[in-house]
């Protein structure tokens, strides 16, 4: 049976509000179907289909000349600790809270203090998928 979803879990994982999810389900932009008592259930697949058009939406940051890392989130800096020789840079990307430690002098070069727009640039080797306490929700 296929993975179904309610209007605000869908915008949760979206990270949109309520309203927009109801919106594209009414238009046809996200496949969703109501149930008996006439809420939106939206479509697992359907709901996996706009979250990678939104991410890749997002995740459009400017011209390179090349990349490898294929995890590219826009944000801004919210707090950089230096001691003499490492920097450790937090970013807020969307919802995301994103940390890096480079060197102070990587962090100096860039001028990376909290308010600097930046692209956390993140290739992983190793990524661990967790489902939410109490597993997936049920259809």
């Amino acid at each position: 049976m296929a993975t179904t979803f309610r209007v605000a879990e869908a915008a949760q994982l979206l990270g949109v509000s309520d309203d927009t999810v109801r919106r594209w389900a009414d238009t046809g932009r996200l496949v969703a179907s109501r149930d008996a008592a006439g809420r939106w259930l939206v479509d697992g697949e359907a709901l996996a289909r706009a979250a990678r058009e939104l991410g890749r939406n997002m995740a459009e940051v400017g011209p390179t000349a090349a990349h490898s890392a294929r995890n590219r989130f826009p944000g801004i800096v919210t707090r950089v600790v230096k001691d003499a020789v490492m920097a450790q840079v937090e970013m807020q990307a969307g919802p995301y809270r994103l940390v890096s430690l480079m060197s102070r002098e990587a962090a100096d070069e860039l001028g990376l203090a909290p308010g600097t727009s930046a692209v956390a640039s993140v290739k992983a080797t190793n990524v661990t998928v967790e489902l939410p306490a109490g597993g997936p929700p049920t259809p």
